[in-house]
């Protein structure tokens, strides 16, 4: 009986949004430029050589790829013996919540709130109303920033005054840093659920904490406690449908958070991302018939991506495709395991935020053969899981199988 899986490599876009110019994302191409930049000797901290993805490339990726934009790609011309396909995503954001909201049937029928790039970027009276409920002397920073650079540039400052560091960028997002000791992780966690309802009437999609720890600008470090604070999606998404229709969901990384913990059975943490794929093979391993198991892997992005840290992205692809086999090894007879991506972080591109792309979509399940899935639409995957769980069809999207 049907068991479905999604897997979610965060940022791990493959080019070619038709709408990627509006964006300012014209020619990013996250999969693309790293398969071209290890082939050219310009990846080779850590590794070395062509980019190695022997279990992607087998159920389709570079034909997921080609799909999405034509590009050049050294390497990945195998015949595909899984399901392979790219998507496109038509919610007005290139951020996370956007993109797995759509993945599971719902894109955002709203434009997202953002902050302009500026000094301050996020209004007084918002850090003012912050600092008034929140008992603060203050805030830091309150200006588009880099996770990692706003805390070597502002996290000794917040020791010496306990001023929060509030910050923001391109996303539909508002972030705050603080040190899980000399502030404490419970008192920043009350903070967030404040900002949250402060600002989420104004349909600003996140407020996430982000907890670090050290004593001086070499040794801080943001550590696994990351709590995201965002508004719920406005229809049921597949998690809804399942747990509706008497399955059982199991959220795996970040999915609870972006979902607003809504219609989630059990919920997997781990400190890093190989830690999460322990996780889901376990889960996959013990899932019921008619569960939906959904991964979301983020080191992708927030490690490499938003750093442009090409050989680093490089790496983490081919230690995750390593462990493809491992999870395969966990598929049953009706089940259908999909692997795909929210957005594209393209590390060769510049900037450091998010870029607009298509996503690779692959997959594979025992007794399923070869297809290419055609011009799809986010929507089209989570319908294509909601099919195989044999629930009723959705409001968006197709079943591409």
């Amino acid at each position: 009986m049907a068991r479905a899986f999604l897997l979610v490599m965060d940022s791990v876009g493959c080019g070619g949004a038709p709408d990627a110019a509006e964006f300012g994302d014209e020619g990013a191409n996250t999969l693309g430029h790293i398969i071209q930049a290890c082939a050219e000797g310009r990846a080779e901290e850590g590794r070395s050589g062509p980019l190695k993805l022997p279990n992607m490339a087998r159920l389709g990726l570079g034909a997921a790829i080609r799909a999405a934009s034509e590009i050049d790609l050294p390497g990945f011309d195998e015949v595909p013996q899984g399901i392979w396909g790219a998507a496109t995503e038509i919610s007005q954001g290139k951020d996370t919540p956007s993109g797995h909201w759509e993945l599971t049937g719902v894109p955002v029928p709203w434009d997202w709130h953002y902050f302009p790039d500026g000094d301050p970027s996020i209004p007084t009276e918002i850090t003012n109303r912050m600092a008034a409920e929140g008992g603060l002397p203050g805030t830091l920073c309150n200006r588009h920033y880099s996770g990692i650079p706003v805390i070597e540039d502002f996290g000794e400052e917040h020791l010496r005054t306990g001023k929060p560091i509030v910050y923001t960028s391109v996303d539909s997002v508002l972030q705050i840093a603080a040190h899980e000791d000399h502030f404490g992780l419970d008192r920043l966690l009350e903070l967030c659920e404040l900002t949250a309802r402060i600002v989420h009437p104004m349909r600003l999609g996140r407020v996430i904490a982000r907890p670090f720890v050290g004593e001086d600008r070499a040794s801080f470090r943001r550590t696994p406690q990351r709590r995201d604070y965002a508004i719920a999606p406005p229809e049921d998404t597949l998690l809804d449908r399942v747990v509706k229709a008497g399955g059982k969901t199991h959220a795996i990384g970040k999915i609870g958070d972006i979902f607003a913990h809504r219609a989630i059975t059990t919920l997997s943490k781990a400190k890093d991302d190989m830690g999460l794929v322990d996780e889901t093979v376990r889960v996959l391993r013990e899932a019921e018939t008619g569960d939906f198991v959904f991964a979301n892997y983020v080191e992708f992005d927030s490690l490499y991506g938003h750093r442009r840290d090409v050989s680093g992205y490089a790496r983490a692809l081919e230690t995750f495709d390593a462990r493809i086999p491992e999870m395969e090894a966990q598929l049953g007879p009706g089940d259908l395991m999909i692997i795909t991506a929210d957005h594209g972080n393209d590390p060769t591109f510049r900037g450091a935020d998010h870029t607009r792309e298509r996503v690779p979509v692959i997959g594979t399940g025992p007794g399923i053969p070869p297809k290419c899935l055609g011009p799809m639409n986010f929507a089209d995957v989570g319908e294509t899981l909601a099919a195989h769980l044999r629930l009723a069809p959705g409001r968006h999207g197709t079943n591409r199988l």
